[in-house]
């Protein structure tokens, strides 16, 4: 039996010492993941439209942890005079309940709000006329309504 020089053992075994010592543990979100949620929350289309990419394949960013849990247009309509605003308000409920859990909701909450109500323009801007102006006006109306109502997360109890 041959036996391997000792130099050449101690070099394996302190790689795999580095190995496991380095290694993240497999519960931890991937690093990027505040960008990423940045990324998805924006006002622009392209956020909007990343968002959608990564809604319709959850599973390519399960290891982020993210909450895509979403009760839609809360108590309001979700397509209020059959205005489409469903996906709008998914996107948003994404965006709160994420900030939430980050513990940064307070620093993002108009930002949402925001994107939530260029989210709606988008989808009116495919009318036109009278119609236009009571998408336009929907839209408005509930814009304002998260602005006032958005829940922020309530303070933890002190013990």
């Amino acid at each position: 039996m041959r036996r391997r020089p000792a130099p050449v053992l101690a070099s394996a075994t302190a790689a795999m010492a580095g190995v496991l010592v380095f290694a993240a543990p497999a519960s931890a979100a991937p690093a990027d993941k505040p960008q990423v949620l940045s990324s998805w929350t924006q006002t622009s289309a392209t956020s909007y439209h990343a968002w959608t990419a990564g809604r319709a394949d959850q599973s390519r960013w399960a290891a982020y942890g993210f909450d895509w849990s979403t009760d839609y247009c809360s108590s309001s309509p979700d397509n209020p005079f059959g205005f489409p605003f469903q996906a709008a308000c998914a996107r948003h409920d994404f965006g709160y309940r994420n900030y939430k859990a980050a513990g940064a909701f307070p620093a993002n909450k108009s930002r949402l709000d925001e994107a939530l109500h260029a989210d709606l323009m988008r989808v009116c801007a495919a009318y036109a006329g009278a119609r236009k102006t009571s998408c336009d006006g929907t839209a408005w109306t509930y814009y304002q309504a998260v602005k006032a109502f958005g829940v922020s997360p309530r303070p933890h109890p002190s013990p």
